[in-house]
């Protein structure tokens, strides 16, 4: 039990400066004993009521019934705090709030740790203090993950696995299966999309009410614990997707919470978010700011989080998001930039840096703003890593094309390299892209059966060797064929069929492989760790570029074949004589292929470069090439002379972007990127 946690002079003033970053401690409802006394000290923001009490089952929701549950008000501050006695861990509250008018509204907790379980929507007293972590040893060997290997799997809790009854798992049940599934599998972390308390399921978790309260469909706040502390032990970071973008507009949740606009702008042109049917934050007042800074460092204070996926970026960013002409407010200079949001941003991004330096900070930035992932002392947002969604939607549209289309589209597979090394890049294969009549990645793919397999066995190969951090959502390694349902568990039962199930062997292999070759994400995010080798077939539907880490030795050559055309001989120039081995073949009939290289070129195989100037290279290897296939290749080591390096023609270094066919210059590069 907590001594008294009243309310100082410097925590008032730094909650209004915005700077009060652990303010979880004392706001909200905090058991305690004061005086001798035991029970709970409550303590909100709501500087326009005319008094606030406590409603509870003690007094039939109604705290104004009979003295003794009302709040007192602190100075001018607009915070209102006070001890009640016999109130404790376990019991359900709401703040009565009376309005300088006269009306009542009951609110939940803005600061609660826990809140009921959906429909219910009380707050619920209860204190995250006691849970013994095991994860020393991983906090601190935590590091930035800049030139280290980021496979994430997305996750939706309540959907990845369910009883046989619908019900849905606990956080103690997910933790039972789902690290040590994610680990075998290679994935490096683990990203639960939003477990802040929300209302309504098919929200996912976007719209909440409840940002300090781990919601409770899963179950309690230190089952949630032992969850990320299996994940921990098993090597596993856990990234929690973070929404301080809009929030829902529910009658107990933030909107209008002391009967004015206080979370939300005053402006609804700045403040609706009409699309969503939600409500952006005030960035322009410092409580708000506070509340949401101090939110990201809770969930990595309390539940050892690793990192943030910061939602709808793009919508804080522009005040013209998705808005018609005339229902949106330029900024004080006439522009569409939100500024106070970009500044909100920054501040949170410095903070959390301080805080905790190994925190992955990830942006979901669709509209090419600059800088997202630069530092703020250089005028950047500071995030870590920004989805690549002109990536995503130009590979997605590439892939969906009849191969014999294809050719005509060859600039959507080299266009992305272009800007591939502008900002820290995350290549996201997300839930967002399997929902709402875009098709599962499986069934995106054209042509026959055999060829929807090749052709996502590709897809994922192609994502995992090109430049960038990686992301799949659940269902997609081993090929969910119909869309994601937000109410039902993914298709476990299609791994009793062999293309599944083969293709899910590729994943692992894959996700594996990715983790033990250091060229495919040493150095991710600089033109060194990228080569093309031959950008320029697209008569072919082929690419063949060069991935390097920071050793010579440690590169590989990937040659990708994107049309459903095998070529018995296809000839590529590679950096230095020796030989080559196979490293990964997608078409490998192990992982549910063709077979078209097995008796030649099997994976395993080291083929012989040749002194046959190609790709204008001194030496080249010619070898099976698959239909839909992607093939990895790794030089073996020999003596240190023979791994020498030749110089490469000028043409063929990651500086040839202005050579790619069909493309601009770099100022107009961004109005390329597609939004989302």
């Amino acid at each position: 039990m907590k001594r008294s946690i009243k309310l100082s002079a410097d925590d008032i003033y730094q909650f209004h400066e915005g700077t009060w970053l652990d303010s979880y401690r004392k706001m909200g409802a905090h058991p305690a004993v004061e005086e001798g006394r035991t029970g709970t000290r409550f303590t909100v923001w709501a500087p326009n009521v005319r008094r606030i009490a406590i409603a509870s089952d003690n007094n039939g929701w109604d705290g104004f019934r009979e003295t003794g549950y009302e709040l007192h008000k602190v100075g001018q501050s607009g915070l209102w705090s006070g001890f009640l006695e016999g109130f404790g861990e376990g019991d359900r509250y709401k703040f009565d709030i009376e309005s300088q008018a006269g009306d009542r509204q009951l609110k939940a907790d803005p600061y609660a740790f826990k809140a009921e379980v959906r429909p219910r929507t009380a707050s619920v007293i209860c204190s995250l203090e006691g849970y013994e972590w095991q994860d020393k040893g991983w906090l601190r060997s935590r590091k930035p993950l800049f030139n280290q290997p980021l496979n994430i799997y997305e996750v939706h809790a309540g959907t990845w696995k369910r009883h046989q009854d619908g019900r849905l798992l606990t956080y103690e049940e997910l933790a039972e299966e789902l690290p040590a599934y994610a680990a075998d599998m290679g994935y490096t972390h683990i990203e639960l999309m939003p477990l802040t308390e929300h209302p309504y399921d098919r929200s996912w978790g976007y719209q909440g009410t409840g940002y300090y309260a781990a919601t409770s469909r899963y179950g309690e706040p230190h089952q949630l614990m032992a969850f990320v502390d299996r994940c921990h032990s098993l090597g596993l970071g856990v990234i929690l997707d973070w929404v301080p973008g809009h929030f829902a507009k529910d009658a107990h949740g933030l909107r209008l919470f002391d009967g004015s606009p206080l979370y939300e702008h005053t402006d609804p042109l700045i403040a609706e978010k009409e699309q969503w049917g939600t409500l952006s934050f005030d960035y322009e007042k410092p409580e708000v700011r506070g509340f949401l800074i101090s939110n990201a460092l809770f969930w990595m204070d309390k539940y050892h989080i690793d990192g943030l996926r910061v939602d709808a970026v793009t919508s804080m960013l522009l005040r013209d998001f998705d808005r018609p002409d005339g229902r949106w407010r330029p900024n004080r200079h006439g522009g569409r930039e939100d500024l106070e949001a970009a500044a909100f941003l920054r501040e949170l991004n410095t903070v959390v840096r301080a805080r905790f330096p190994h925190a992955l900070m990830m942006a979901e930035e669709s509209h090419a703003f600059p800088g997202v992932t630069a530092p703020t002392e250089q005028g950047g947002l500071g995030f870590t890593h920004k989805w690549n969604m002109g990536w995503m939607n130009d590979t997605l549209k590439y892939f969906e094309l009849h191969p014999n289309e294809r050719s005509g589209s060859h600039g959507l597979l080299t266009f992305p390299v272009w800007y591939a090394f502008e900002e820290r890049y995350t290549l996201p294969l997300s839930h967002d892209e399997v929902v709402h009549g875009k098709k599962s990645l499986l069934d995106k793919m054209p042509g026959s059966y055999e060829e929807k397999f090749a052709g996502l066995r590709l897809l994922l190969g192609y994502m995992m060797t090109h430049p960038g951090k990686k992301l799949l959502f659940m269902g997609g390694e081993f090929g969910q064929f119909i869309e994601w349902r937000d109410e039902a568990e993914l298709d476990w039962l299609l791994l009793a069929y062999e293309q599944h199930r083969r293709l899910h062997s590729f994943v692992r292999t894959l996700n594996h492989l990715y983790v033990e070759q250091r060229s495919l994400w040493q150095l991710d995010s600089s033109p060194k760790g990228f080569e093309w080798i031959d950008f320029q077939d697209e008569g072919q539907s082929v690419i063949v570029y060069r991935r390097k880490g920071r050793a010579n030795a440690e590169s590989l050559i990937v040659l990708c074949n994107f049309h459903t055309q095998a070529h018995s001989r296809y000839r590529i120039g590679v950096p230095s004589q020796g030989g080559y081995k196979i490293l990964l073949n997608s078409d490998s009939p192990s992982y549910g292929g063709s077979g078209f290289m097995e008796q030649s070129a099997a994976e395993g195989t080291v083929v012989r470069s040749e002194p046959v100037v190609w790709h204008g290279r001194k030496h080249s290897v010619e070898l099976p090439l698959p239909p839909l296939s992607v093939v990895i290749l790794k030089r073996e080591k020999e003596s240190r002379a023979a791994v020498r390096m030749e110089q490469e023609p000028q043409a063929l270094h990651m500086e040839v972007g202005l050579a790619l066919p069909g493309i601009k210059r770099k100022s107009r590069q961004r109005e390329r990127i597609a939004k989302v």
